[in-house]
């Protein structure tokens, strides 16, 4: 009888001693994650890191948060505005010169992924336009001289920052093109497709997703050809801009058959240097164990594989990031 007493005690001891005891909490984050507008592909795509980390950590919430775009970014992370940001390549690279609109290098952002890298510089010439003047290259317009009118994308957009250094890789300038009777029209992506198809623009330069919508619609009003890149003129634009190769595969258009080379940019998940190393790698576990998560947000989005995420190269990578990458067998 003693004994079983003793026993009983000792069981609510233990129980009242456990009931005193901190509960341990299970990881979380609550973060935010800067983008550009409320109903873009980067809107989706701060979904899915949301869903992502969540898979990981379910407690956790990543909020997304409107913004400029990625130049914007690069000043709220900077300013410890944000905890996350999607950013170009090409804008890191830009920051990291410091080059206009920065007043100064920038050397606070690492990252911990790529989300995507294939959106291309497409080159669609009008076919009349080109056949008139003999180009079938875009070193062509450097060789022939016309009086072209190029449209491409609004001044502060890295699109227009990455289609000036395409004409510069083959030795043109805007005064160039004034000096042959052309003119360059700084333009938004629907304004540049309305400036095609109404004949007022010769060719338009903008970096868009393989068929993009505006692509078709506009092939649909009036006969285009896609232009291609000498492969070392893409690595020169690359090297000036941070952008990277892409192949435009053959049979992609109907209306231009053949690959086209061409510099493509790349959105980066993009985080302060200073983000504490735990963390950091434990986002980036999460984020590529989970990666179908993003990749599922949208179908320009199944191309998405751990190896693309781990593919940067204008920044370094977080070193919590690199971190899980070399574990992964991804560095």
């Amino acid at each position: 009888m003693l004994s079983s007493l003793k026993k009983c005690l000792a069981v609510s001891l233990t129980a009242a001693a456990l009931l005193q005891m901190p509960t341990v909490q299970a990881e979380s984050y609550e973060m935010t994650i800067a983008g550009a507008s409320p109903g873009g592909l980067w809107s989706l795509l701060g979904a899915g890191l949301d869903s992502s980390v969540r898979a990981a950590y379910p407690d956790s919430k990543i909020t997304y948060q409107t913004s400029g775009g990625g130049i914007a970014n690069i000043g709220q992370l900077d300013r410890n505005q944000a905890d996350l940001a999607i950013v170009h390549d090409a804008e890191l690279l830009l920051a990291k010169k410091g080059g206009l609109p920065f007043r100064e290098p920038i050397d606070s952002i690492r990252v911990l992924s790529y989300l995507y890298t294939w959106a291309p510089m497409q080159t669609l010439v009008r076919n009349s336009f080109a056949e008139e003047y003999g180009i079938h290259t875009f070193e062509d317009i450097a060789k022939v001289k016309p009086p072209i009118t190029i449209a491409i994308n609004k001044r502060g957009n890295i699109a227009s920052n990455v289609a000036v250094e395409m004409l510069n890789a083959i030795g043109v300038t805007e005064k160039d093109i004034e000096s042959w009777g052309g003119k360059v029209i700084y333009a938004a992506s629907s304004e540049q497709v309305s400036l095609i198809t109404d004949r007022r623009a010769d060719l338009m330069i903008n970096s868009l997703f393989v068929r993009h919508s505006s692509i078709q619609q506009a092939a649909n009003s009036v006969e285009l050809t896609l232009l291609g890149m000498d492969p070392a003129t893409v690595e020169a634009v690359n090297k000036a801009s941070g952008t990277i190769p892409f192949v435009i595969p053959e049979g992609t258009y109907e209306w231009s058959p053949g690959k086209v080379d061409t510099p493509s940019l790349g959105a980066t998940l993009a985080v302060r240097v200073d983000m504490d190393d735990q963390k950091a790698y434990n986002l980036t576990k999460a984020i590529y164990e989970n990666y179908q998560q993003i990749a599922g947000v949208h179908a320009a989005m199944k191309a998405l594989t751990p190896e693309a995420m781990a593919s940067v190269t204008v920044v370094p990578y977080h070193p919590g990031a690199l971190k899980y990458l070399v574990e992964a067998g991804l560095r």
